[in-house]
């Protein structure tokens, strides 16, 4: 993918994988698309300190049947991080959409891990006709559920955190305790300022605070599915079963996974979703 006229253009075959920061007027943001051009479109928008990295494993058990899209949202990854530029939901949500536009996707079904999740929802209130369905993974449905808060003992003081407070911080986020976490995911925390990394934290609390995502969700009639780790350390994982108020929607969980079944457990956890997308 290359950027002339701030339009993205594929190079190469119609499967081909293309990636590049687009630029939108409050930062760049890395996009990177895989997939056949004409198929359905899926967004996967990654959770806090992560990235479209994330994904990677899952990604080659999707693109066979969808066109998938994934963003660094910004002050992660390989977009932009700067200091005076919104952070909240709503706007992460709307550049997103942006992307989406520029991208000539007029209908996608969104997926979201973790905080990635709220993202998706912000995005599916603010353009529901862009919006075909949504995929919630471990995604918290209320702040009262959360159950972790490690990354409060990172102060900018002690920014880049050492390699032991980054597998500290990160170690909540799979199953068990000596879980090896991969490195290119610890690479993406160090990546972050610590400004960005507070920032949209916060933002996801203000967000849940304002109104729970299930209340959010019902209103829109969207079709709704809900992967969560059984094993959760960041979520109560019985918290999931609170989006069964969203009229028909699905609450699917995965035995023996953590809080990123997309990295535990890449199979099952595309199959859940292709079932869902089919």
């Amino acid at each position: 993918m290359t950027v002339s006229d701030g339009r993205p253009h594929a190079n190469g075959s119609a499967g081909a994988t293309t990636s590049s920061p687009l630029p939108l007027d409050d930062g760049d943001i890395y996009v990177r698309v895989e997939g056949p051009l004409d198929a359905p479109a899926l967004l996967l928008i990654h959770g806090s300190a992560s990235s479209t990295r994330s994904w990677g494993p899952m990604v080659p058990l999707l693109t066979g049947s969808h066109r998938v899209i994934r963003i660094d949202l910004l002050g992660h990854g390989r977009s932009a991080k700067p200091v005076d530029q919104s952070y909240a939901i709503p706007d992460q949500a709307r550049r997103a959409g942006a992307v989406l536009d520029r991208l000539g996707v007029e209908r996608a079904v969104l997926v979201g891990h973790s905080s990635g999740g709220v993202v998706a929802t912000a995005l599916a209130e603010q353009r529901p006709g862009l919006v075909a369905a949504l995929a919630l993974i471990n995604t918290g449905p209320r702040l009262d559920a959360f159950i972790a808060a490690d990354a409060a003992g990172i102060g900018p003081q002690q920014w880049p955190p050492t390699d032991e407070q980054l597998r500290r911080f990160a170690s909540t986020g799979f199953s068990r305790e000596g879980y090896r976490i991969p490195e290119e995911l610890l690479d993406d925390v160090r990546g972050m300022t610590h400004h960005a990394l507070i920032t949209s934290m916060q933002a996801t609390c203000s967000y849940l605070e304002q109104q729970a995502l299930p209340d959010r969700l019902a209103v829109l009639g969207k079709p709704l599915l809900v992967i969560f780790g059984e094993d959760d350390r960041r979520w109560r994982s019985s918290s999931a079963f609170d989006y069964r108020a969203v009229p028909g929607a699905s609450v699917e969980m995965l035995p023996g996974l953590g809080h990123s079944p997309l990295l535990e457990d890449p199979p099952r956890t595309a199959a859940a979703l292709l079932a869902f997308t089919g």
